[in-house]
């Protein structure tokens, strides 16, 4: 299976039919962010904290690429503020939507669709912030991605990024949301396409959900640090009890904010 285009399908259906994270925000949200006034989510609750911004409330002058972050919200508030950015996601549906939300209010941004682990098309320290919610959970490898961020990052550069609990996904989440219990039924890493039954993976595709892959702390804290980041402070946060059993038990995700060590060139 082609993971990147069997998943950038899935998110086009997906963002088509509608989900919270492919709504764009109301013109409301978008002129308080143009007035100063606004916040942005790496994980599914929890407003980033300010002083993880090189600047806060104007980003002007601030170049930012919001990496897998389409969808027509994180993009137009940025740009609102006063940020120059540049919009990279997989899905062609979720990039349209920052295109028009832009549009109608009169802000210009660029879009690139493609595979977050290939920003080849950037050149080197040419951002001074990356911003990167939930999404790696769609990528079967992280080294291309913390890597492909270190090299298009300046030197003091910010990397904002949101993550899933790796133990979320030990757990058969059918029977949580059936009775609420807690079943321990997949060992670490999981793989949709190696941990599911046949009949459960073929149900999968038939539905064109996004295929998910678990990845450890180590891969996805550790992992930046050997890229070239010093982790500057990491915050959890957890889902809507409604939305998973899971959420009553244990955060659900965390976000990391790391910055690119000021060294004489860029990691390759």
């Amino acid at each position: 299976m082609d993971v990147y285009q069997y998943n950038r399908n899935a998110w086009n259906l997906q963002s088509l039919e509608g989900c919270r994270w492919s709504t764009p925000f109301s013109g409301e949200v978008i002129e308080r962010a143009r007035a100063g006034d606004w916040s942005v989510i790496l994980t599914p609750n929890r407003a980033v904290p300010p002083e993880w911004f090189p600047s806060h409330p104007r980003l002007d002058g601030v170049r930012i690429l919001a990496l897998a972050s389409g969808g027509g919200q994180q993009v137009p508030v940025f740009a609102a503020a006063g940020a120059d950015v540049v919009s990279f996601d997989a899905s062609d549906v979720q990039l349209e939507k920052d295109l028009d939300t832009c549009a109608r209010h009169g802000l210009d941004v660029e879009v690139y669709q493609g595979d977050m682990a290939d920003l080849s098309a950037f050149d080197d320290v040419s951002f001074d912030l990356v911003f990167n919610p939930v999404s790696n959970v769609f990528a079967e490898n992280l080294d291309p991605i913390w890597a492909g961020c270190a090299r298009v990052l300046r030197p003091g550069g910010h990397l904002l990024c949101g993550f899933m609990n790796p133990a979320f996904f030990l757990f058969d989440h059918r029977i949580a949301e059936e009775t609420g219990e807690m079943v321990v039924k997949y060992r670490l890493p999981f793989a949709d396409t190696e941990h599911l039954s046949e009949e459960e993976l073929g149900e999968f595709l038939e539905a064109q959900l996004s295929v998910e892959f678990s990845h450890s702390w180590e891969s996805q804290v550790g992992g930046q640090c050997r890229a070239g980041f010093l982790i500057a402070d990491l915050y959890e946060d957890t889902w809507d009890d409604e939305s998973t059993a899971v959420n009553r038990w244990m955060p659900t995700s965390a976000a990391t904010w790391a910055i690119r060590k000021d060294d004489s060139s860029p990691p390759r």
